[in-house]
């Protein structure tokens, strides 16, 4: 606010001399032409970026996981908008509330490993973008436990790409800038545990970029989207580490085979599918034999308010014991675990999302409220497990199992 003295009375009153003093007052007017311009903050400049980048989805949520760290998982879209080649260098992750402190940076192979086509192509070899094209970049890192997470992340690209105007349209210059913001919000969803019993282990699990699940993103209803972002196949192992004892062809020789599938919540039912045959184990079926509407095989989808959605794939024919519009609690059985869909083997396909479309939504990360951590699996060899499992299982709260993690409910 400014000040202004002016003399009361009009002109005329004051430039006549009639013995009265001339009175001054100083009271507040808006100055705009000066006030306003010293109160605003500067705007920032604006900065040509012929590599234009934004999130696919406007948030993310920090999760923790089972390694008793937050991870950070979700996806950027970069378009190069300039005439020359693009080369993506190097992208780090900052806060914007402290974009000097790096909390996560991509470069070489670990920058080409998350780069992905907008379409079902090749895998990429190269951080180059030519003209007009379009890349997606899986991002996942994680911070410690304790650490005060950012409410906005930026993305510094360090990169070669088309010069300023005037420039020869072929050649590309070093250039940096920050931008592509996302929000990161603090609603992790608290659920029970979707199936029970010992020695359940989440495989193709959160979070790395080449896993099965984190690494599908589809064309769906006109977007791209990644619903199984956090999605985990769980399979039981047997008391030797194996996930069958006997006939590999045979669905009875898994231990999982008909386990019962139970709701992880209160929630209403909004689809269900109970009517499609077993497929034969060991392989996955002729890809010529999958539709939208089968590859998920009996399944069910929950309903659990606020725009979160419970998904169970994979389940046994007939075996579904809910119908659409029916009130479930948290516990009580859907239906039982089977090997239908476009599944190689018995396993429950569980996954969150915020809508009803199984492939048309973005994947959710959740935490499992209470389970122990029996240890976890390293390798596979001539079918057995390799196991670095505790004489003492670790009793957990709220906490997301990660790939090959095995529990027990």
């Amino acid at each position: 606010m400014c000040l202004l003295s002016l003399p009361i009375g009009s002109p005329s009153e004051n430039l006549h001399d009639e013995g009265l003093p001339m009175r001054t007052v100083r009271f507040p007017v808006f100055l705009l032409a000066v006030c306003l311009i010293t109160a605003l903050p500067a705007q920032p400049q604006d900065v040509l970026t012929p590599v234009v980048v934004s999130p696919l989805v406007p948030s993310t949520v920090a999760v923790l996981g089972t390694d008793g760290k937050q991870h950070l998982v979700y996806e950027l879209v970069i378009t190069n908008a300039g005439t020359a080649t693009a080369t993506l260098e190097t992208i780090e992750v900052v806060g914007a509330d402290d974009p000097a402190k790096v909390l996560a940076k991509f470069e070489g192979g670990a920058l080409i490993a998350r780069l992905r086509d907008a379409g079902r192509g090749p895998a990429i070899t190269a951080p180059q973008i030519g003209f007009s094209g379009t890349r997606l970049f899986l991002v996942d890192f994680t911070l410690d436990k304790d650490s005060r997470v950012p409410a906005t992340l930026l993305h510094r690209f360090h990169l070669l790409a088309a010069g300023p105007p005037g420039s020869p349209p072929d050649q590309a210059v070093a250039q940096t800038y920050t931008i592509a913001p996302i929000a990161v919000g603090t609603d992790v969803t608290v659920l029970g545990p979707p199936v029970a019993g010992k020695g359940w282990t989440a495989f193709n699990g959160c979070c790395e970029a080449g896993g099965v699940h984190r690494g599908t993103g589809l064309a769906v209803n006109g977007q791209v989207h990644y619903a199984q972002r956090f999605a985990i196949d769980w399979i039981q192992l047997g008391a030797d580490l194996r996930i069958f004892q006997g006939n590999e062809k045979d669905v009875k020789s898994y231990p999982c085979y008909g386990a019962k599938v139970i709701a992880v919540a209160d929630g209403t039912v909004v689809e269900t599918l109970s009517t499609l045959d077993e497929q034969v184990p060991g392989q996955l079926p002729d890809p010529k034999t999958m539709t939208l509407e089968n590859v998920d095989g009996n399944h069910v989808v929950l309903d659990l308010g606020h725009n979160k959605y419970a998904f169970y794939a994979h389940l046994q024919k007939h075996s579904v014991l809910v119908k659409k519009g029916e009130h479930v609690k948290r516990g009580q059985e859907l239906g039982l675990l089977g090997n239908t869909g476009n599944s190689s083997a018995p396993h429950l396909h569980f996954h969150l999302m915020d809508g009803t479309s199984v492939l048309g939504s973005s994947g959710l990360p959740y935490v499992i409220d209470s389970f122990a951590v029996a240890g976890e699996l390293s390798g596979e060899v001539d079918g057995k497990w390799s196991k670095d499992f505790s004489a003492h299982p670790s009793e957990r709260k709220s906490e997301f199992p990660l790939d090959l993690t095995v529990v027990n409910f």
